[in-house]
Order: C-alpha cells, then sequence, then structure tokens
C-alpha cells in the first residue's frame, strides 16, 4: 500500500511540469499584448510600457519567462497579476469558496445519485424507474445556464427561498442554491451508473447465496449489495469534484460568486501567464490527490480490489 501511494505522489512530478509548461505556452502563444491591453483606449508612454513589460518579463523568451516562473514557484512565490496582487493572496481569496461549492455540489449529487439510483433499480421496469429515467434525461439536456435562472427566478425571486445572488455572502449557508443547481445538473449520469452497477450486482451469485442463507433483505441491500455498487458512482463524482474545482464558470457567473472561475477566465483574457498557470498547477495537484484519495477507497469498499 505505501509504496502504491508513493508511486502515485512519484507521478505528479511529470504532471506538474508537463501541465504548467503547457499552459505557459498556450498563454504565451495568445495574441496581443497584455500589458498594452492594460490601458484600454489610452495611449501609454513607451517608456512605461517597457518597464511593465521588463517587469513581469515579458520582453524575455518564452522558455526565460517559464524559467523564472517555475523557480519562482520552488521559492514559494506563485507570481503576481497584472494588477499588483500576488497570486497566492488571488488563489487564497477565490479557492476556499469554490471549494465549498463544490463540495456541497457534489454531496447533493452523490445523494439524488444513490436514493433515485438505488430505487430505480429494485423497481426495474416499474414506474418509478421509467419518471426517474425521463428525470435524467431532462437533466442532461437542459443546459446549465437554463436551470441556473429557472432557480434563481422561482426558488429565489418568486418564492424567496434563497438569495438570488452570492456575492460577499459565501459561506456554507449563502452557497445553497449554485449548490443545488450544480449538484441537480450533474446527478442524472451517477444515478443511471448507480441504477446500473446494482442491477448487475443484484444478479450476481453471492446475493443468492446471501439470501439463500437467510439473511434478510434489510441486510444484504444496504450492507453488501450497495457497498459494492458504489464504485463507478464514486469514480464519475471524483470526476466531478476536480471539474468543479477548476471553476463552475458559468454557474459562478450567473450567481455572481467569487470563485476561481470567473478570476481564470478574466485572467485568461488578460494573458496574465502567472495567474492562470499558478492556478492549474494548484489544480493538478487537487486533483491527483482526490484521485489517489478515491483509489484507496476502492479497497475499502470492495477488499478484492488490492495495490501491487
Amino acid at each position: 500500500m505505501l509504496s502504491y501511494i508513493l508511486r502515485r505522489l512519484l507521478q505528479v512530478i511529470p504532471v506538474f511540469f508537463g501541465a504548467t509548461l503547457l499552459i505557459y505556452f498556450l498563454v504565451f502563444s495568445m495574441p496581443g499584448d497584455p500589458i498594452l491591453a492594460l490601458f484600454g483606449d489610452k495611449t501609454p508612454n513607451p517608456a512605461v510600457l517597457a518597464q511593465l513589460r521588463a517587469q513581469y518579463h515579458l520582453d524575455e523568451p518564452f522558455i526565460v519567462q517559464y524559467w523564472y516562473y517555475i523557480t519562482g514557484v520552488f521559492r514559494g512565490d506563485l507570481g503576481t497579476s497584472f494588477s499588483g496582487r500576488p497570486v497566492a493572496e488571488v488563489l487564497g481569496a477565490t479557492l476556499p469558496v469554490t471549494g465549498r461549492l463544490a463540495v456541497m455540489a457534489i454531496a447533493i449529487e452523490f445523494t439524488l445519485a444513490i436514493i433515485i439510483g438505488t430505487i430505480s433499480a429494485l423497481r426495474k421496469g416499474k414506474l418509478f424507474d421509467h419518471v426517474a429515467l425521463i428525470v435524467a434525461l431532462i437533466a442532461i439536456a437542459v443546459p446549465i445556464f437554463v436551470l441556473a435562472f429557472l432557480a434563481q427566478f422561482f426558488l429565489a425571486i418568486q418564492w424567496g427561498w434563497f438569495k438570488p445572488t452570492v456575492g460577499a455572502d459565501n459561506g456554507w449557508d449563502g452557497l445553497w442554491l449554485p449548490a443545488i443547481v450544480l449538484g441537480v445538473s450533474l446527478f442524472a449520469v451517477s444515478m443511471r451508473l448507480m441504477r446500473s452497477s446494482m442491477i448487475d450486482t443484484l444478479n450476481q451469485d453471492w446475493v443468492r447465496t446471501a439470501y439463500s442463507k437467510g439473511l434478510s433483505r434489510g441486510r444484504v441491500i444496504p450492507v453488501h449489495v450497495l457497498r459494492n455498487s458504489l464504485i463507478p458512482v464514486i469514480t464519475n463524482s471524483a470526476t466531478n469534484f476536480g471539474v468543479l474545482l477548476v471553476g463552475a464558470t458559468v454557474t459562478e457567473g450567473i450567481f455572481n460568486v467569487p470563485g476561481v472561475g470567473k478570476v481564470l477566465f478574466e485572467a485568461i483574457k488578460r494573458g496574465e501567464g502567472p495567474t492562470v498557470v499558478s492556478f492549474v498547477t494548484v489544480f493538478v495537484i487537487l486533483y491527483v490527490l482526490v484521485n489517489l484519495l478515491v483509489d484507496l477507497l476502492y479497497g475499502l469498499l470492495d477488499p478484492r480490489i488490492r495495490y501491487v
């Protein structure tokens, strides 16, 4: 187990360098002058332009810029945004908000998927199963911005259950509405995975053996069948969690959530290399660690899985 964890952690090294180099190259290759864009329609002094380009090393070749960035990372310096604010400070202000939103959305998705998927599997071919399929297809087909606007209009404006926007109130209580929108938009795939996995598990010989030994349905389903059916759902939820950490840009924009999606989108538009690459670097590391935890969780859910 320990050697497996060490090997997975060592895999972060090439992923780290590959991701940062690729993203930095893409940002470097974007057309336009990011420093000139800061002045808008004004005509800046050439000396000021030269000073700013030198300050951010934009007058250096690509590989030199990347070297300045990567050496700064190893010193604990993620760089400075074009607004003069340290990238680490920007990340520290936005990542916790997006992290809370992602955790709440995944909790809602996972809960809906387990409950509805389990009932659909136990009532295969019946009315509940057909209704759940229709709801899942609608959730998949409806764009996230449509779902967000509908939830904002009915749940917040018409019925007053939630605040229509988040803004400064970005604690756990203030993020319920965007979390519900994200959770509902994501649960359909996990629900269908749960249903399929549970139907497959119910048809296994060991389940029939458990019933023949006198175990009750109330013990076989939650303790044995449900536990062995969770792996596909956990895998899909872990992938969704990694995606949400990068920032649900559309949802954050509609609900005015001050998360990483909004900041990252603006940084890409401005061509802020250090900001974009630093954000992506943190996301890559978090994504790898989340997947490592999920792999280790497999062994707890299914004792037959061994890490060699």
